[in-house]
């Protein structure tokens, strides 16, 4: 059975940094596809940022956080990371981790993060 647990969340104050982590388990995770998505109570569950499952580590990311966070993996240790910096106020969401592996759907419960002064 696969299972996502995030971590990292918090309160930072705009312009801050927060690094969220999403440990996985029971999946082939070295194939599986990888991505962060984030829900505030005024919006539907949006994409935020995904890499991809081979070597290249391909990145894509959603227009509004592109250039201030950064995904990366590491197969070795099964976690997937979400660096945010320059976070804005309209940055404040529960996140969520999300693995695909054989068309599948996995996520994680998501964790808080609260960006104000």
């Amino acid at each position: 059975q696969v299972q996502l647990v995030e971590s990292g969340g918090g309160l930072v104050q705009p312009g801050g940094s927060l690094r969220l982590s999403c440990a996985a388990s029971g999946s082939d995770f070295s194939r599986s596809v990888l991505a962060w998505h984030r829900q505030s109570p005024e919006n539907q569950r949006e994409f935020v940022a995904v890499i991809s499952s081979d070597s290249a580590n391909y990145t894509k990311y959603a227009g509004s956080v592109k250039g201030r966070f950064t995904i990366s993996r590491d197969n070795a240790k099964n976690m997937v990371y979400l660096q945010m910096n320059s976070l804005k106020p309209e940055d404040t969401a529960v996140y969520y981790c999300l693995l695909v592996y054989r068309g599948r759907e996995y996520w994680g419960q998501g964790t808080q993060v609260t960006v104000a002064s």
